[in-house]
């Protein structure tokens, strides 16, 4: 592929013509004839107007996927059947990799470098990869009496919902989605309401793919009318979530209220970075602290916000991650040379701003924040870092979900485990040494869903995603995700 250019990319946004009604069984607006706008944040541009659902249009989504499991042609097909399936729906994503690239970067102010190297083909990887997995994964036979044979198969729970965030619009959902079709279950999507366009064009590719009608819906709307309709619905099984800790608990409740349904969460984060006294390449690890944080403009969940250094190379690091903030490049992400993008909307950067303005009082010190002047929108705020800051000042402990970098020295490693600790998160950390009994060490006493050691945000489609506390439970990715979207069953057989 020929690598484009900022005029390229610009072009391309010019002709683009998003997908902008709901999908449940096809194309549909939503039975009300409501619309949302949904804007560009990088310019403040109106993108387009989207079907706007509600709780009546979640009653023919569900509707439409209980008839669709019930009548087999997804539930009831071999594992190599709806392998085939993935398998065309990624080679889909592969073939509209730019497109959907696009779309994620107009409508979320995501760089285009990001969508086109990472989240679009990562999402056709991750397809491809449960579509591998699908006859791979075994039953078990139960150890009886010579009279008897138990049989333990996992059988697909029924109806899906997913609920997903705006920071990866269109890998956030696969990563619900891939494992939740693999099993044989329907699955309502409902993605963010500042950018649903990805997953409005994924249920068109889905759709020429071969996946048979009400096997994927797509109902954009509200969360606090479309969510809370699926958290509250009899007919739905399964919700997944990934956002806020504050909606997980709704979600939680939505259940105790309904049916029990099964709820999988996916929370929030505030995770630290632990650098030990012992590391003597401080370039890299500061080109790592930096990349924790100001990646995705900080949007992300498993952002590590916090950095806990040894007093022992605390200044010179911290000089280096200061010097990095500040020579990041804010600009518009369709630029291939821009290093950081808007914030998801003026709402959000609105929220970024009061908490740089609140972490600023509560540090010694405070490096950058505030709006980029001369943008186009005011969605593009300056990579903050903040020192002297205490670990349990209001700061450090709020996830701010922009690039505000908190700094706490200590002197001991149990300090730092303690400060690393000391948050109702555990979502994520990070740890860098030269000494590989302190990386063991240290790791396990860090308490967090992913580890990642001299290295930054460790994440891989075989391995577990998830953590622990107010970061929620259940895990997305590997072979686990199945567990999510299965249940055992026994099958006993008395033949003496």
């Amino acid at each position: 592929m020929t690598e484009r250019t900022h005029d390229d990319w610009l072009a391309l946004a010019a002709k683009i013509e998003p997908a902008t009604t709901a999908w449940i069984g096809g194309p549909v607006p939503s039975l009300s004839g409501a619309t949302r706008t949904t804007v560009n944040p990088a310019t403040g541009a109106v993108l387009a107007e989207v079907a706007e659902c509600d709780e009546h249009d979640v009653d023919a989504a569900v509707a439409a996927a209980r008839r669709a499991f019930e009548g087999g042609a997804w539930s009831a097909a071999s594992p190599r059947d709806r392998a085939a399936v993935l398998h065309r729906i990624a080679r889909k994503i592969e073939e509209h990799v730019e497109e959907l690239a696009l779309l994620d970067s107009l409508d979320a102010g995501k760089r285009i470098a990001d969508t086109l190297a990472i989240d679009a083909p990562g999402s056709a990887a991750i397809l491809r990869w449960y579509a591998e997995s699908l006859d791979k994964v075994y039953g078990e036979v139960a150890p009886t009496g010579a009279a008897d044979l138990a049989v333990v198969t996992r059988e697909p729970l029924g109806v899906v919902a997913a609920v997903v965030p705006w920071n990866y619009p269109l890998e956030m959902a696969i990563w619900k989605i891939a494992p939740a079709l693999a099993a044989g279950n329907s699955v309502i999507l409902k993605p963010a309401e500042d950018s649903p366009l990805s997953a409005l064009r994924l249920a068109g590719l889905a759709a020429e793919a071969g996946l048979p009608d009400g096997v994927l819906s797509v109902v954009p709307g509200a969360g606090p009318v479309v969510g809370r309709a699926l958290g509250r619905h009899r007919g739905v099984d399964v919700v997944t979530f990934t956002g806020s800790t504050s909606t997980g608990q709704l979600f939680q409740q939505y259940a105790g209220q309904s049916n029990l349904k099964q709820v999988w969460l996916e929370a929030g984060g505030k995770s630290a970075v632990v650098v030990l006294d012992d590391v003597a390449d401080l370039d890299a690890v500061a080109d790592g602290v930096a990349a924790g944080i100001f990646t995705n403009t900080g949007q992300v969940c498993s952002a590590t916000s916090r950095l806990v250094v040894q007093r022992g190379v605390a200044d010179e690091l911290v000089q280096r991650v200061v010097a990095r903030a500040s020579a990041i490049n804010v600009g518009d992400p369709l630029d291939p040379a821009t290093g950081m993008g808007p914030v998801v909307s003026e709402r959000q950067a609105a929220r970024v701003l009061a908490l740089m303005e609140t972490g600023a009082a509560q540090a010694r010190e405070a490096h950058g924040g505030g709006l980029v002047p001369g943008m186009p929108a005011p969605t593009y705020v300056r990579p903050q870092v903040l020192l002297g800051v205490d670990p349990d000042a209001p700061i450090a402990q709020t996830e701010v979900f922009g690039p505000v970098l908190s700094v706490h020295v200590v002197d001991t490693v149990d300090e730092a485990v303690a400060v690393a600790n000391g948050t109702p998160y555990a979502l994520a950390a990070g740890l860098w040494t030269d000494s590989l009994s302190r990386a063991h060490g240290v790791a396990r006493r860090l308490r967090a869903g992913t580890v990642s050691v001299n290295c930054v945000d460790a994440l891989d489609v075989a391995t577990p995603f998830g953590g622990f506390g107010q970061s929620g439970y259940g895990r997305d990715l590997s072979l686990h995700a199945l567990d999510k979207f299965t249940g055992l069953k026994t099958t006993w057989i008395h033949h003496g």
